[in-house]
């Protein structure tokens, strides 16, 4: 097969043939074997351009070709589209060369990003890849890297689409759920003010949805989103969403609930949200009454919560500090 891998060393041919056989997939007809083949052959060879091969670097020139030919091509679009096409090699193939040409840069620019940020659909169909079980996981892979750029998280996170997420990480299917949560996490804590600036026009809905996962059957859903929840609040970036949240009495009262929860993992989730209620110097009313009103008992309960954590010293000091802050607390003088 000489002929075959000298011209799959020409970038526009490598495109060319992979566009054909996508488009052969794409049909469903009987030539799909010989189409499937094809497509391997190509995007085996685009990865060593990319990638280069163990004993030499791959030339920045042909490189920045291939780039191009996929750009002008639309065959980016055309392999996240019809992904769950390609066979399971294939798939690997095609997340770790849209990984690779996204982290791409000339000088301060990267030209994946510019192309993907002109192209948002890219995005959406990466993330809708969450719903078909065979691409879901590479998907994942893709979007994650996606994130590390401002821009494109930007793009998903002030998106209709981003509500998907509390669908997505719900799903049964553990490992697909997983994923979608490792994606969640990382769109809520990567770009710091950008995640404040949008929890703080969002916050309604938002926490809306957030507290259906604070509610949810799913243990690793609840204790997963419990953990993050303690982890945004607590970040000084997003002081004015702490303010905001633990400033609600419906709030404490929830984490109050998650604290007698059967699980002691959900229950010490909720207490570094708890702690924040209780630790602020500027409680609201309605919260310095509900504390008031289960004063005796509050101090009971700590008194001997999770007392067998005793090599967690951190632990100790937080909930003798948090006693100590419940029984300090007077009632208003009229």
């Amino acid at each position: 097969m000489p002929l075959f891998s000298k011209s799959h060393k020409n970038p526009a041919e490598i495109v060319k043939v992979l566009k054909e056989n996508m488009a052969i997939l794409e049909k469903q007809d009987k030539k799909t074997d010989k189409a499937s083949e094809e497509v391997s052959k190509s995007l085996q060879a685009m990865k060593e351009i990319l990638c280069g091969t163990t004993d030499k670097e791959p030339p920045t020139e042909i490189v920045a070709q291939l780039a191009q030919e996929l750009y002008n091509s639309g065959l980016l679009v055309t392999l996240i589209a019809n992904l769950q096409l390609i066979d399971f090699e294939g798939k690997k193939d095609v997340s770790q060369i849209f990984n690779n040409i996204l982290r791409r840069q000339i000088g301060t620019r990267s030209p994946t990003v510019e192309y993907i940020s002109a192209h948002p659909h890219i995005l959406f169909m990466l993330l809708k890849g969450y719903e078909s079980p065979n691409i879901a996981l590479r998907c994942g892979i893709m979007l994650r890297e996606c994130i590390r750029h401002e821009p494109l998280a930007k793009i998903i996170l002030f998106s209709e689409q981003f509500r998907d997420f509390f669908k997505y990480v719900e799903m049964s299917t553990f490992d697909i759920a997983s994923d979608a949560f490792a994606t969640f996490k990382d769109l809520l804590t990567r770009h710091k003010l950008l995640v404040a600036e949008f929890l703080e026009q969002n916050y309604d809905v938002i926490f809306e949805d957030y507290e259906k996962l604070l509610h949810s059957e799913n243990y690793v859903t609840k204790r997963q989103s419990l953990k993050l929840l303690g982890e945004l609040i607590l970040d000084r970036h997003n002081f004015a969403i702490m303010t905001k949240y633990i400033s609600k009495p419906e709030n404490l009262k929830l984490m109050m609930n998650l604290l007698r929860d059967k699980s002691p993992n959900i229950q010490f989730e909720a207490f570094h949200v708890f702690k924040v209620f209780v630790a602020s110097p500027n409680k609201t009313q309605p919260i310095v009454e509900i504390l008031l009103k289960n004063q005796p008992k509050l101090i009971e309960f700590l008194s001997n919560f999770q007392k067998e954590r005793t090599d967690d010293e951190q632990f100790t000091d937080e909930k003798n500090y948090l006693i100590k802050q419940i029984r300090d607390l007077k009632k208003p003088t009229a």
